[in-house]
């Protein structure tokens, strides 16, 4: 199993540098909120027949609190067994959260399973210095391909520097980072200490910043290095909004791509990201500092006939007054992002033995 990237088979390899449509994989309770199984696989199915190029699980949309519950081991096994079925290169992303000894344990069962890559959270390191933090991150990526991830501060992530970026990105077993922190400065910080640390060809640059996905997806970054300008793209996307209208959000990063390569950027794309952003906000719930986030996708899902019900591990998580309205609203603004007839011919399949 991968311990090193150079361990990451070829082809696989080259998928994820070339950049793809990683989602954030939910996780399907029943009404009793224990693992609904059959949802569960039928949710993997569906991200795989959508075109996606990976699955990320174990992450903050599988819910953190699976680690808690005894389901962080069944389910990520769950999704690997499922993309072995694909046929084609599928990039495995196990999320690996908590302090060093839990997070060792976690590098341990997804590469055990086979997953290409560790997303490796910081939050339970509040607090701390950043040295201590790169400690952190040097012994987990000692054991495993690593992700680096920049969570916003409102989903459980830390502030960080340009300077721990490129300290982080001079790690050798850095494969990745995914770009969550939703603001333009800090984005431009993690892009700023790849290149500072020369790792801009070796660190591939994912998008989580679920706000501004499309205009991430078309920009060149043009970053000093001495003399010299050094121009890097984001590549791809992990996300959370990823999770649902899959098969759109395919589309849309190969058509990012070929007018990235054709140019000029048509005007019509460039509208795209606000359209994007807007339905992200009903998703996400925006208008109540991301409390929803997580039942939001999950809504959408259940309305596809995807999942049973909205249900998270925490009873108290569920949509905000007024969110379900706003998903009404995005779903009629914007028809065309949406996926429901493809789901609707194929759910059956998916959700078959």
């Amino acid at each position: 199993m991968p311990k090193r990237w150079q361990d990451i088979d070829p082809a696989t390899l080259a998928l994820l540098r070339e950049g793809t449509v990683i989602p954030a994989h939910p996780l399907a309770l029943g009404p009793d909120r224990r693992l609904d199984r059959r949802h569960q696989r039928a949710l993997s199915r569906y991200y795989l027949a959508s075109g996606s190029g990976g699955m990320a699980v174990g992450v903050h949309s599988t819910q953190f609190a699976i680690r808690e519950t005894g389901l962080y081991e069944p389910v990520l096994r769950l999704a690997a067994e499922t993309a072995a079925g694909a046929g084609r290169p599928i990039v495995l992303v196990g999320g690996i959260v908590g302090r060093t000894e839990q997070a060792l344990r976690e590098a341990a069962i997804v590469r055990d399973l086979g997953y290409h890559a560790g997303l490796l959270g910081l939050g339970a390191w509040r607090g701390t210095g950043e040295a201590e933090v790169l400690d952190h991150c040097r012994r987990i990526a000692a054991e495993i391909p690593i992700m680096g991830f920049y969570l916003q501060p409102a989903a459980g992530g830390l502030l960080l520097s340009a300077d721990f970026w490129r300290r982080f990105a001079e790690i050798e077993n850095v494969v990745a980072i995914k770009m969550a922190p939703f603001n333009r400065y800090r984005t431009l910080d993690v892009i700023r200490g790849v290149v500072m640390a020369g790792a801009e060809d070796r660190i591939t640059l994912y998008t989580g910043n679920d706000d501004h996905i499309v205009l991430d997806l078309l920009t060149p970054f043009g970053v000093r290095r001495g003399g010299e300008t050094v121009t890097v793209r984001i590549r791809g996307g992990l996300l959370g909004h990823w999770s649902v209208w899959t098969r759109r959000a395919v589309e849309q990063l190969a058509r990012i791509k070929a007018a990235v390569a054709a140019g000029p950027i048509p005007a019509d794309l460039l509208a795209l990201d606000s359209m994007v952003t807007d339905a992200n906000s009903a998703f996400f719930d925006v208008a109540n500092d991301f409390r929803g986030c997580i039942p939001g996708c999950h809504e959408v899902l259940r309305r596809q006939g995807l999942m049973q019900g909205i249900w998270c591990l925490d009873p108290d998580e569920t949509l905000s007054p007024g969110q379900a309205a706003e998903i009404d609203r995005v779903v009629a603004a914007y028809p065309e992002l949406g996926d429901d007839d493809f789901v609707a011919a194929n759910r059956d399949a998916w959700l078959a033995d």
